[in-house]
């Protein structure tokens, strides 16, 4: 099959490029307006990117495994580029995998930690590589373990909203610890899985994710791709149907479990690899093999069997090299130069690397940079002056206890520059803690790749050079900047009365684009019409391009009705044509109550959880509002509640018609008793105006009173955050929630 089509950013041929007239008049328009995006005549190569479950540095062949075969991926590394210094960016999954998507390393990523309670979140600031390829018309999806909460569809953590078209798999971390799950995801919605019900096992997990991924190959075999594959072998436990060449083994089941699971992910790259000459598609492909962190010994599983971390100190969990140094295997004939790198490569330089393959623009604010010049042959890829790794973990096993000296638990960083190692623990949970109350440890990779001798010692200024960079990686918060198109509208659209919606396109690239312009997308039936100038002719780097609609439903849309609108940005990058698109709902209201009523018997308007549902009734808000959950506060039991994880934002639409609004509001005692570290912050909104923001809520402060004059006010916004950045202990309650009327 030709190595060179035809294509286009997105599933259209055209996009809206029109500007203004000069008179200053303003069209109406419901949809894209016309002018021709000019064609890219060179096809950029599909990217599959495989990431395993706990797979060690030393587990496959290609790195010194004697014991378990992999004999597929090991041909990959021969016939490709075999990185010997490459790097997970966290010891545990959930961080790994969010720096891997977002480029973005531990001290600056979103999730900088495995959930303990609440599951990490991706946010709408989190921009993925799936965002900037399918912006420059790839097909893009994820196939296997997401790991980000919460496990409900409609929400900016999903795979649909950072991306991925197409999503099949485990949407929650723990969840995709089941190899014979009840169910899994497709996209929004939950599938059974009937041969698994009642805790049966009739169908392995990762032979169905197989099939999934082959048919993602086979429908989209005739345009760019990007497959990111996350099978979730060889986590454990290590359930698989069939231990095949280690059956006759004196080792433990779980042994020989874990070993059959690795051979199982080789197998299952091999069959990728096989479908894509099938289709043809061998010279069209760039293929990475990868793992998110080091070796597991969960289960009764014995790494050191295995000798699953090589000539390196250290476990998952662990931020010595066994922890965190990863196999990273790039294939792709004719594409792919073949040989061998020592450049320290960790994944956060997927998104860049991925975003140059695919001749997309990238954010310039992520801590990646791209190996593309590597895997190419050509110019040397640039190099990281450093690279750094946090750890914030409350699960323990013993291997990585000992290697830690029972600091496991302890908050760590390590950081590499060229050939030092520095790793530090903090014998409290305070990152803020002074540095000289930290335990530092200095290692020479050159000469000691198994971190056995500590030179900080003999070293203090080389360890106080790391320990400053280590503190200067760190960031509270990490601001981001804007990339690609938001659309902002109102939570409300009263039928045949207008409304303004806005939308944004921002250059947070390196590079200029051009012809930039911004079209926006109602409901049939709804009217459209530009307040502002859509177009720009050229868009700085940094630089944005806002517009703005007036837009009107018909008289007649129903009521206690979502619609969904769509703004697409769209502009010529240097890398060929680009289309952002980014969707908003806005909802027709629901009558407003004519009576005095508890809100937990209130439709809402919106509502978002950072973890589960909104507890408003007994069935923990998984049926329709109903008599409200009980809430205790220091041992006082309230009815009519509603419970939420931060970060959380709930509506009513109260029209105008309600006089007060009364509740309580504070860390409840269920979740005091889970912990006692969680704080949060609510806010009061009513309409555009913030009515009152609560002091810091814990467990021990208990709740605070609500007693609010809400007349005139058409919709209420409850709204709780984080206070204290440890979001896994957030859930707060509002109890006897209540708006009078008359």
């Amino acid at each position: 099959m030709s190595s060179r089509r035809s294509f286009l950013a997105g599933s259209a041929a055209t996009v809206g490029l029109a500007a203004l007239p000069a008179t200053g008049a303003v069209a109406a328009t419901t949809a894209p307006a016309g002018a021709a995006v000019p064609e890219d005549a060179t096809r950029p190569p599909n990217l599959v990117v495989v990431v395993a479950d706990d797979l060690g540095y030393g587990e496959l062949g290609a790195y010194g495994q004697k014991l378990i075969t992999t004999p597929r991926i090991d041909g990959l590394a021969a016939d490709g580029l075999r990185f010997t210094d490459a790097y997970s960016t966290a010891a545990v999954c959930a961080p790994s995998r969010c720096s891997l998507l977002t480029g973005l390393h531990t001290g600056h990523a979103t999730v900088r930690a495995n959930p303990s309670g609440a599951q990490g979140s991706l946010t709408a600031g989190d921009t993925t590589f799936a965002q900037v390829l399918r912006a420059r018309g790839y097909r893009t999806g994820v196939i296997g373990k997401w790991g980000f909460g919460p496990e409900s569809a409609g929400q900016e953590s999903h795979p649909n909203a950072r991306g991925f078209e197409e999503f099949h798999g485990y949407i929650d971390h723990t969840h995709a610890h089941q190899y014979y799950p009840a169910y899994l995801w497709r996209n929004a919605e939950k599938e059974p899985i009937q041969a698994n019900a009642g805790g049966a096992k009739g169908v392995y997990a990762p032979d169905l994710l197989r099939q999934k991924a082959l048919d993602f190959l086979d429908r989209h075999a005739a345009e760019p791709f990007l497959l990111l594959l996350t099978p979730t072998v060889p986590h454990a436990p290590g359930d698989i149907p069939d231990t095949g060449a280690y059956a006759s083994r004196t080792w433990t089941a779980a042994n020989k479990g874990h070993a059959a699971q690795v051979s199982l992910f080789d197998a299952l790259v091999g069959d990728v690899v096989d479908r894509l000459r099938a289709l043809g598609l061998e010279d069209d492909t760039i293929v990475l093999v990868t793992s998110d962190n080091g070796p597991h010994e969960e289960g009764g599983v014995n790494p050191d069997l295995f000798d699953a971390n090589g000539p390196l100190r250290g476990y998952k969990r662990n931020l010595y090299e066994g922890g965190v140094r990863v196999p990273l295997i790039a294939w792709g004939p004719g594409r792919v130069l073949p040989g061998t790198s020592d450049r320290p490569t960790p994944l956060t330089d997927l998104l860049p690397t991925l975003a140059e393959l695919g001749g997309a623009p990238a954010p310039s604010d992520v801590d990646g940079l791209s190996a593309a010049p590597l895997l190419t042959g050509g110019a040397t890829a640039a190099r990281h002056d450093h690279l750094y790794w946090f750890r914030d973990e409350r699960g323990v096993t013993s291997r990585a206890d000992a290697q830690d000296r029972q600091r496991s638990t302890w908050l760590a960083e390590a950081l590499r520059k060229d050939r030092w190692k520095a790793v530090r623990f903090a014998p409290v949970r305070d990152h803020a803690l002074p540095d000289d109350q930290w335990q530092v440890e200095l290692y020479d990779l050159a000469t000691d790749i198994g971190e056995t001798s500590d030179l900080a010692a003999r070293h203090p200024a080389r360890t106080a050079e790391l320990v400053a960079l280590m503190r200067s990686s760190w960031q509270d918060t990490y601001p981001r900047a804007a990339f690609g198109t938001s659309l902002t509208v109102p939570s409300l659209a009263v039928p045949a009365q207008p409304f303004t919606a806005t939308a944004t396109l921002a250059n947070g690239s390196s590079k200029a684009w051009s012809s930039a312009a911004l079209t926006l997308r109602a409901p049939a039936g709804w009217t459209v019409r530009a307040t502002t100038a859509t177009a720009a002719a050229q868009l700085a780097p940094g630089a944005r391009l806002t517009a703005t609609w007036q837009v009107t439903p018909p008289p007649d849309a129903p009521t206690a009705t979502p619609w969904k609108l769509t703004a697409e940005g769209t502009a010529l990058a240097p890398g060929g044509p680009v289309r952002y698109a980014s969707d908003a709902t806005v909802t027709t209201p629901p009558p407003a109550p004519t009576r005095d009523s508890y809100l937990s018997d209130l439709p809402w308007i919106r509502a978002v959880s950072g973890w589960g549902p909104v507890e408003r009734d007994t069935s923990n808000g998984k049926n329709a509002a109903g008599d409200g959950t009980p809430i205790s506060f220091g041992g006082t039991t309230y009815p009519k509640g509603l419970g939420v994880h931060a970060y959380s934002d709930i509506a009513f639409h109260l029209g105008g018609t309600a006089n007060r609004f009364t509740a309580l509001v504070g860390i409840d005692d269920f979740s005091a008793r889970q912990s006692p570290v969680g704080a949060t912050r609510a806010t009061i909104h009513g309409d555009d105006r913030i009515l009152l923001t609560t002091p810091t809520l814990t467990a021990a402060t208990g709740p605070v009173p609500i007693d609010l004059d809400v007349r005139g006010i058409r919709v209420l916004r409850l709204e709780v955050t984080d206070a204290n950045a440890k979001t896994s202990f957030d859930h707060t309650s509002w109890a006897l929630a209540r708006v009078t009327v008359g």
